[in-house]
C-alpha cells in the first residue's frame, strides 16, 4: 500500500471533530449507518485508502471496517471524493460517470450526502 498524501486526509480529520460537535451527533442520530470509502490517488482499486465513517458511533477511523460488513461501500479518486464531498459534484453524477463506485445496500448509499461533511470554515 502506498503511503502518499491524500486531500482526503484533510477532510477526514476535520469531519473526526464534526462529528464530536453538536451537530454531528445529530448525523449519527438521524444516519445510524456504517460507510467505507475507500480513496485512490489516481485510479480506483489501486493503492487505496480506506476510511470508516461510523455514523452509529459517530467516529471516523482510517483503515477497512472490521466490526462485520459496512453498510455501503464507496470507492473514489481522491479528486472526486473531494469534489463530492465539498458539494461541487452531484453523486449521483459521480456515480453515472464512474467517478464514484458503490457496493452494499443502495438506500443506504443515498443516505451519504455532501450535508454529513463539515463545511470549510469561511475566511
Amino acid at each position: 500500500m502506498a503511503n502518499t498524501e491524500l486531500k482526503s486526509d484533510n477532510l477526514f480529520e476535520m469531519m473526526k471533530g464534526h462529528l464530536a460537535s453538536d451537530a454531528g451527533k445529530e448525523l449519527t442520530k438521524k444516519i445510524g449507518l456504517v460507510y467505507q470509502i475507500n480513496i485512490a490517488p489516481k485510479k480506483i482499486g489501486i493503492d487505496e485508502v480506506s476510511y470508516v465513517v461510523d455514523l452509529k458511533n459517530g467516529k471516523v477511523t482510517k483503515g477497512k471496517y472490521e466490526g462485520g460488513k459496512p453498510d455501503a461501500i464507496f470507492s473514489f479518486k481522491d479528486d472526486d471524493f473531494i469534489k463530492v464531498a465539498t458539494g461541487k459534484m452531484n453523486p449521483q453524477i459521480a456515480f453515472m460517470r464512474g467517478a464514484m463506485k458503490i457496493k452494499g445496500s443502495l438506500s443506504a448509499a443515498q443516505k451519504f450526502t455532501p450535508d454529513i461533511f463539515p463545511k470549510p470554515a469561511k475566511m
